[in-house]
């Protein structure tokens, strides 16, 4: 029944759905089926397309969830998370996502910037934390991904990044400048 498919969006803890997941969600094999319901919800309003392959369940979604289904592999860090965890005091409005590729798009009002990381990073996940329906960097991976890609970088306060994690997280990156850099800013 129709209004079963649908009761498994709403039931399920993602806010933020693509087109695949929905499929396998509903268990549908049958593509233009999948697409015809898709399609009726969206007209009545019972779920919203954001853009092509891209739904949610209502306004009220987790725009970092859907920051990390746009591009897959992919998860917030950079300024984002740097300045929710008070090393830099700039507020950013935008959200900065770690993917395979760099781009710049506005959806729903929102901003996303993805900053290209090479392959091995991207999809090592030490330093990452799964918060149910993401990936998000942590502080001291987030500091890490924007040294690396930002040689000249100001940090307003390191003071709350966890030395051990740093040297924990640094080897996935094999970048010895960025090694340098860090001892530079720890004095070790």
């Amino acid at each position: 029944m129709a209004s079963d498919k649908l009761l498994l969006l709403f039931k399920n803890k993602n806010t933020v759905f693509t087109f695949k997941e929905i499929a396998l969600l509903w268990q549908e094999t049958d593509i233009n089926s999948v697409k015809r319901k898709i399609s009726y919800y969206v007209k009545t309003k019972k779920i919203f397309r954001l853009r092509k392959g891209i739904y949610v369940k209502d306004k009220d979604y987790n725009k970092f969830e859907l920051a990390t289904k746009i591009y897959k592999p992919s998860y917030i860090s950079f300024e984002t998370v740097l300045s929710q965890s008070g090393v830099i005091f700039q507020f950013y409005s935008q959200i900065f996502v770690a993917s395979y590729l760099t781009r710049e798009i506005e959806m729903d009002g929102q901003k996303y910037f993805y900053r290209k990381i090479k392959g091995s990073i991207l999809t090592d996940p030490t330093g990452l934390e799964y918060k149910g329906t993401y990936w998000i960097a942590t502080k001291e991976r987030a500091f890490l991904d924007t040294l690396y890609l930002n040689k000249n970088y100001y940090l307003d306060n390191i003071s709350v990044l966890d030395k051990e994690k740093i040297l924990e997280i640094l080897p996935i990156y094999k970048n010895k400048s960025l090694e340098k850099r860090v001892k530079e800013i720890y004095g070790f």
